[in-house]
């Protein structure tokens, strides 16, 4: 059922930007007339987020909230409607995408990508409680966090319906992004070679990270004063969590090779109860995807945060997050363009694994490309 629904993504994820864009604006709306919850207000910084909006003044961002939520969702209604080339439609294609990066890439703070690493640890910490001087869950996912969550969600809402109307525009299939007549794009090779580049810059940006917080791990202060290392070691789970990250990362470098290598394609022998059978390609893309956008601002977010920053250790390793993201979001882009088959809705495109070639099927009617 769940499947299904997701399948019809181009046909509500308008009318999906426009509910959270109407529900966010009216909340612009009700803080500037004085109501409770304003998530940016200045608070104890202990529970202050890492966002660029952080410590803003209700009654300056509160209305900008209201006008661009209301705005938005007439624009995202606007999308679901017209869908012919021309200035119009152009506009709105900008509108679009600049409110889905501002709501991915530039306002969310750190908090997405610790979620994720931290994920396991937060499921067993929802049942046996928090250690340490945190009450519980609601310490680590407070107002401000939690609505940078939201914000990333409705981010991701107008970025599919941007997407999709862009299609649209272009006559092409709302699905797949393929028209009719258009060549096949660049070959394999290509996006073999393009993707080569990509995993190199996504596995050698987070280097300096992983260097620095074994060698804290090890002893070493390595880009930190003696006094700031041993304030660490004497700190319950400090340096290991620090050390998990870096492990981690580590990790997430070796899996990104196979974006480029064979084994991300068909399971290695050594995954023996799946070896020579075909990988499928979600199981790379989706969290590949979402380790690269959640990435990006919790690199971005030094650029805006100098309270958070100390010796260059503490800081600069992370500013390369943000060359980690893009270049394990294009890794993964040229890996998707190389494995994806003929489209399921419009029959253009070629089956998985072979070069080139005519669509499967033949092409579908104007209704079924032309949305």
């Amino acid at each position: 059922m769940i499947w299904r629904w997701w399948a019809h993504w181009p046909a509500w994820s308008g009318y999906a930007a426009a509910a959270f864009s109407l529900l966010y604006g009216g909340l612009g709306l009700y803080w500037w007339a004085g109501g409770d919850g304003f998530p940016f207000a200045p608070i104890d910084p202990a529970y202050a987020s890492g966002s660029i909006l952080e410590g803003s003044r209700v009654d300056v961002v509160a209305p900008v909230i209201a006008a661009v939520g209301l705005l938005g969702a007439v624009v995202a209604l606007a999308m679901t409607r017209r869908a012919r080339p021309g200035r119009l439609s152009a506009g709105l294609v900008v509108f679009g995408w600049v409110m889905a990066i501002g709501l991915i890439l530039v306002i969310p703070d750190y908090t997405l990508i610790a979620l994720i690493a931290f994920a396991p640890l937060l499921l067993v910490f929802a049942f046996t409680g928090v250690p340490g001087d945190q009450a519980g869950i609601g310490d680590i996912l407070y107002w401000h966090r939690s609505n940078l969550i939201i914000m990333f969600v409705g981010g991701l809402l107008w970025a599919a319906a941007t997407l999709a109307y862009r299609r649209r525009v272009r006559a092409a299939c709302a699905h797949c992004g393929r028209r009719q007549g258009a060549d096949g794009g660049p070959s394999r090779q290509a996006l073999r070679r393009w993707g080569g580049w990509a995993v190199a810059v996504a596995c050698l940006a987070p280097l300096p990270y992983e260097v620095t917080r074994i060698a804290w791990s090890l002893g070493y202060p390595l880009g930190i004063t003696p006094d700031f290392l041993r304030m660490m070691q004497d700190t319950p789970g400090m340096l290991a969590v620090g050390l998990g990250c870096a492990v981690a990362s580590v990790v997430g470098g070796v899996l990104t090779h196979g974006l480029v290598g064979r084994w991300g394609e068909v399971y290695p022998r050594w995954v023996w109860f799946r070896a020579g059978k075909r990988v499928p390609p979600a199981l790379a893309v989706v969290p590949a995807s979402i380790v690269s956008v959640t990435i990006i601002p919790a690199g971005l977010m030094l650029l805006w945060t100098p309270e958070a920053r100390g010796t260059w250790a503490l800081y600069v390793p992370s500013l390369f997050w943000v060359a980690w993201g893009v270049g394990l979001g294009a890794a993964t882009f040229a890996y998707y363009l190389r494995r994806r088959g003929a489209c399921r809705r419009c029959g253009w495109g070629h089956e998985s694994g072979q070069e080139s070639g005519p669509p499967v099927t033949e092409p579908a009617p104007a209704s079924t490309t032309r949305r």
